[in-house]
């Protein structure tokens, strides 16, 4: 580690704490030249193993693009997609390992993107689930619909259960 003030490679590290996300690891340190204190921030690195064995860096901007050519027509916006690419990359993340197939990247993909848009949750999926039929699809969308009933029907009991306990007393 360098330090930001003189260069000298040189540091000491005073203090290693795991920082609020949970994901990453703040180190405070002294340079042994200088003296000065400085604090940098450790990320663990994410590796994609490709389906060809090869490994790189996992890119939120290269997975995001894959997702933007399944929206294209759709009323994202690429705000949309960015926040997308970070619920992504913070699942991952936060999964505690840091290698992962491609495969698996696309799939955790899936699940905010069906809360984001369900045409191009189903285009996305056709390609990252191999869809091979037209029964491949019914079969999605009956899940897509499935889900949507669970989660109306939770909003339902919170909001019977916040209007019992909001109600006035007379």
């Amino acid at each position: 580690m360098h330090c930001p003030f003189c260069r000298n490679n040189d540091t000491k590290v005073l203090d290693s704490r795991v920082a609020e996300d949970g994901c990453s690891i703040r180190r405070r340190r002294c340079c042994q030249a200088c003296e000065q204190r400085f604090t940098t921030l450790e990320l663990m690195q994410l590796t994609v193993v490709k389906r060809s064995g090869a490994t790189e860096a996992f890119d939120r901007d290269k997975a995001i693009a894959g997702v933007r050519k399944a929206c294209k027509g759709r009323p994202l916006t690429e705000d949309d997609l960015a926040r997308l690419g970070h619920v992504v990359e913070d699942s991952l993340r936060g999964s505690g390992q840091a290698e992962f197939a491609s495969h698996e990247v696309g799939m955790a993909i899936l699940e905010p993107l069906r809360e984001l848009d369900e045409v191009a949750y189903l285009r996305f999926a056709a390609v990252y689930k191999q869809f091979e039929t037209a029964e491949d699809f019914e079969i999605e969308i009956a899940s897509l619909r499935e889900h949507r009933a669970a989660q109306l029907a939770e909003i339902l009991d919170q909001s019977r259960s916040e209007g019992l306990t909001s109600a006035p007393s007379g």
